[in-house]
């Protein structure tokens, strides 16, 4: 499969150039940014070009990895896909709901394959705990805590100069991570009330489709010290606790591009497709409404 990358910023440099420069199944062809200046620096660095014309980088790939903001993720992805390239997607797919109702439609249209890239999701010990307790099933009720110190006094976080997680805090960032674990364990959100807490950190109770109920708390400005994530689940088997991370993001991306090429080879649709992100998003907008009217809003 040959690919580009979109994006030059320290997502793509950190880890999605290397590991497209090392994936065996793919051939890195290049990298488009919205500085072309650092598409050459980024590319040169692999031994490939960088494209100022990112039509043309489309027309000489038959994927692209989208490494940039939610912001400006789904136009690009919308020409990508009206190019007829695969693509692996970063989260949240979009900041509203009709932006990524938009890039799910192009997938479908243009009956291309999309993945998108929640690093947990992907981890090598989480994939198979999450299939084991969703087949396992008859939990009553789950807990995932995702407390990240992006923005705490001294902690050197590459990512702190980010606009759009300036923005918009740990419930775009972090709440897709806590959400593309707990949906396909304890079925689908059909309601959450969300609740503000110190800076940005918000609480959010879901209730889920086969009746299960779940507890999230989000933050990007815990202390350092006190940050941290985990997942526990609990119903008629017992408990059951997220394995820790024990990789970074390098191997998680590695199986999200494995998992592109086999949607693109078979046509099957990947879970974790646009259609997911889509789903995602919605529920992050709903969880946003109701931090502004203050009680519960239907998903």
């Amino acid at each position: 499969m040959r690919i580009g990358l979109l994006g030059t910023g320290p997502w793509a440099e950190r880890v999605h150039a290397p590991v497209l420069a090392e994936h065996p199944g793919l051939e890195f062809v290049g990298v488009w940014g919205r500085r072309p200046e650092a598409a050459v620096d980024l590319g040169g660095a692999y031994g490939v070009p960088g494209y100022p014309d990112l039509d043309k980088l489309l027309a000489e790939v038959d994927a692209v990895s989208i490494a940039l903001p939610p912001t400006v993720q789904a136009d690009l992805a919308l020409r990508a896909a009206e190019a007829g390239c695969h693509l692996l997607l970063d989260k949240p797919v979009a900041l509203t709901v009709p932006d990524a109702q938009r890039v799910a439609s192009a997938v479908r249209e243009h009956k291309v394959a999309s993945v998108v890239f929640f690093t947990v999701r992907f981890g090598g010990d989480q994939i198979p705990w999450i299939e084991q307790q969703a087949a396992l099933g008859g939990w009553f009720t789950g807990r995932s805590d995702w407390l990240g110190s992006v923005f705490a006094p001294g902690s050197g976080s590459p990512y702190a100069a980010s606009p759009w997680r300036q923005e918009k805090g740990a419930l775009w960032d972090v709440g897709p991570h806590a959400l593309s674990v707990l949906l396909p364990v304890l079925g689908d959100a059909t309601q959450v009330t969300a609740v503000a807490g110190p800076l940005d950190t918000v609480h959010l109770v879901l209730r889920h489709a086969g009746g299960a109920s779940s507890t999230l708390a989000l933050s990007l400005t815990a202390p350092v010290a006190g940050g941290g994530t985990g997942m526990e689940i609990r119903g008629e088997h017992g408990a059951a606790h997220l394995p820790e991370r024990g990789e970074g993001p390098i191997a998680a991306l590695h199986r999200a591009l494995d998992a592109l090429r086999t949607s693109a080879r078979t046509g099957e649709p990947h879970p974790c497709g646009a259609d997911f992100g889509l789903r995602v998003v919605e529920i992050l907008s709903a969880a946003e409404q109701s931090l502004a009217a203050g009680g519960p809003v239907e998903v």
